[in-house]
């Protein structure tokens, strides 16, 4: 569905040479880990959220076109099922794209060079 970096891992670049606080770089890493998970709402958390508002706005709008043809039900059941797949994916890409820059603008923050 969304990248999940936050899932799987992902943290940023960070160039070590010449930085005065090359030695506090992985204590920062895991502070501004969970600093970009609170900031970013948890990208299963989100993704859930969409997939629920998706489908709902799909399967609305499926019945409606199901309903031009003659089947409503089964325009609501393949409106919900694409509009919550596109729901999650979108709600956990924009998840991905507030935890990727608190991470990043954490460790700049921190003094590290982050690597974009």
């Amino acid at each position: 569905m969304a990248g999940c970096a936050s899932q799987t891992g992902w943290t940023p670049t960070i160039d070590a040479y010449g930085d005065p606080r090359a030695g506090r770089i992985d204590q920062d890493m895991a502070e501004c880990k969970k600093l970009a998970d609170r900031a970013s709402g948890g990208t299963a958390k989100e993704a859930a959220i969409g997939a629920g508002v998706g489908g709902l706005a799909g399967a609305a709008g499926g019945a409606a076109v199901g309903a031009a043809v003659g089947d409503p039900g089964i325009g609501a059941a393949l409106g919900a099922a694409l509009g919550g797949f596109g729901g999650a994916g979108q709600q956990g890409f924009e998840a991905e794209k507030r935890y990727k820059s608190a991470f990043n603008n954490c460790m700049s923050g921190r003094g590290h060079k982050v690597i974009r």
